[in-house]
């Protein structure tokens, strides 16, 4: 369409002979651009950038030379120059709508700028010269848009990519533990941060009450940018992505400032309450804190353990919160399920048919601190019964509920058989 509009002005004699006339205002309507777009558009003034506006005021003195060569009878371009800029403006991470405002800034002053030109150039036909200076600069800035669009978009959704390979990279280090002495490991940690003194790291992981939901990429995603945003507010730096259909985040803030001066308190017991926002429908589990990125595989195992406990009621568990007996049941299950001792069946086996009497008798006593008339009371029998299924445990196993080490023996194996 552009080099429609071009074989049209050259038709109306304004191309080539408005380029001397172009020639004498090129400079006027270089200074224009560059006045007119950092006063109308915020952007580029209030930008922190120092590269923004020098790389506008070159980029808008490219366009006035491009459109002088066009006026020459030059052929349309690859406008490659549109392009290099638009990736700059990507990895600058500038607005497009505020590059996409500019052009549109830019063609009022080009108008001006063709028109005067197409004027000077006397031409035979002045209206239709005029209206093709118009429709010139209506497709020049359309085709320019349209390119550093595409562009911006194709070049930011790489760098997204890149910048997520790298994050996961990164996180994968960090949980799968490395080896100090690869130079490429330690200086990718230490560009990012994570070789630095002084700080306290944890390990988070979540998943959907529905665990189903965690195989949709978008529902996982979803869950991971809700932890980033909830901790968003905070000095707590946060690098989550999903990793076994989990999402898993590091999460670390500065322990102290100096060595003089006062630890904050635990990052688990900050983040405990910040995580809670995340509702009913997700289930977090939360790893103690430690003192160096060496230790972040075992403080994934600790998370992974914590969500393993964590329920619609309780959707945040810390690790350091479990209690000892909870940890043993836990880690103690798969043996005994595997190598069971070889009372347990016969108990198990019992204690249905009782209806559960048998261990509501055990836990009892527990309760009671083995006191058995105390346990009777609780159980809301008569104390002769308590001691007749106690006698019947002894039968089956070998073990009396009324010692310590033998009561404790049946609770657990009870617990690990039964969880």
């Amino acid at each position: 369409m552009l080099g429609q509009v071009l074989a049209l002005l050259t038709q109306t004699g304004v191309i080539p002979r408005a380029a001397a006339a172009l020639d004498r205002s090129m400079q006027e309507a270089g200074s224009a651009l560059r006045e007119a777009v950092p006063v109308e558009i915020p952007a580029f003034s209030a930008s922190g950038n120092p590269e923004i506006l020098p790389e506008f005021n070159r980029h808008a003195g490219e366009h006035v030379q491009e459109i002088r060569r066009l006026f020459g009878g030059g052929e349309v371009g690859d406008f490659a120059f549109v392009r290099t800029h638009a990736h700059h403006r990507a990895e600058q991470r500038f607005p497009l709508e505020a590059t996409l405002h500019a052009y549109r800034c830019g063609h009022r002053i080009l108008s001006h700028w063709l028109r005067h030109a197409a004027i000077e150039s006397g031409p035979a036909n002045l209206e239709k010269a005029v209206s093709a200076v118009a429709d010139f600069a209506i497709e020049y800035t359309n085709t320019i848009s349209t390119i550093t669009t595409s562009e911006y978009v194709a070049h930011t959704r790489r760098l997204a990519e890149a910048e997520g390979d790298l994050r996961t990279e990164l996180l994968n280090i960090l949980l799968s533990g490395f080896d100090e002495s690869d130079g490429r490991v330690a200086r990718l940690l230490k560009r990012a941060g994570y070789l630095e003194q002084r700080q306290s790291y944890c390990v988070v992981v979540a998943q959907s009450v529905n665990a189903s939901e965690m195989e949709n990429h978008a529902r996982a995603q979803r869950i991971a940018s809700a932890i980033s945003d909830a901790v968003a507010a905070t000095s707590i730096r946060t690098l989550a992505g999903i990793r076994n259909n989990l999402v898993t985040a590091v999460l670390s803030d500065r322990r102290r400032q100096s060595g003089w001066t006062a630890p904050q308190a635990d990052l688990a017991e900050r983040i405990h309450p910040i995580l809670l926002v995340l509702g009913p429908a997700v289930l977090v589990g939360i790893s103690a804190d430690h003192p160096s990125t060496s230790f972040l595989p075992r403080a994934l195992h600790e998370a992974t353990i914590a969500l393993d406990f964590a329920s619609v009621s309780k959707g945040v568990v810390q690790f350091s919160e479990l209690p000892i007996r909870d940890l043993l049941v836990h880690r103690g299950t798969d043996y005994v399920r595997s190598t069971p001792p070889a009372w347990a069946a016969v108990l198990a086996s019992a204690d249905a048919k009782a209806s559960g009497a048998l261990m509501q008798t055990l836990r009892a006593v527990a309760d009671a601190d083995m006191n058995v008339q105390k346990a009777a009371r609780i159980l809301r029998k008569h104390p002769n019964t308590v001691y007749t299924r106690i006698e019947r445990i002894r039968d089956m196993t070998g073990l009396d509920g009324q010692r310590y080490h033998d009561l404790t023996e049946l609770l657990l194996a009870a617990d690990c058989w039964r969880g």
